[in-house]
């Protein structure tokens, strides 16, 4: 894993039409089978909340900058099986949030 991405608590993505949004960086994790850093986001304000008051939550697969540059890469997920892996991994994480402290909800 990335430690200049496991010591960041947001990130700026750019979006289709060249906006850029602040996100909060839930958590990071890395996978060895399929070799990449991994980053579940969420973007901050209001906008971003649905009609139920839930935030959007967003996984993508990390690519460090070259040479220790500053920034890196957000690439989407689009093998199936590596997926599946993720959504295994983010349904782990909320388990063990949820039974960390029931008084607190995070919702994917």
């Amino acid at each position: 894993m990335s430690e200049k991405l496991e010591e960041m608590n947001t990130l700026i993505v750019i979006t289709e039409d060249n906006q850029e949004v602040e996100c909060e960086i839930l958590f990071t994790f890395d996978s060895a089978e399929y070799q990449k850093d991994y980053v579940v986001y969420t973007p901050i304000g209001e906008e971003h909340v649905d009609e139920d008051g839930y935030p959007a939550v967003h996984v993508s697969s990390y690519l460090a900058s070259a040479n220790g540059a500053e920034g890196g890469a957000l690439e989407q997920i689009e093998d199936e099986a590596e997926w599946d892996m993720v959504e295994e991994v983010v349904a782990t994480f909320l388990e063990d949030y949820e039974s960390e402290d029931d008084d607190d909800e995070l919702v994917l």
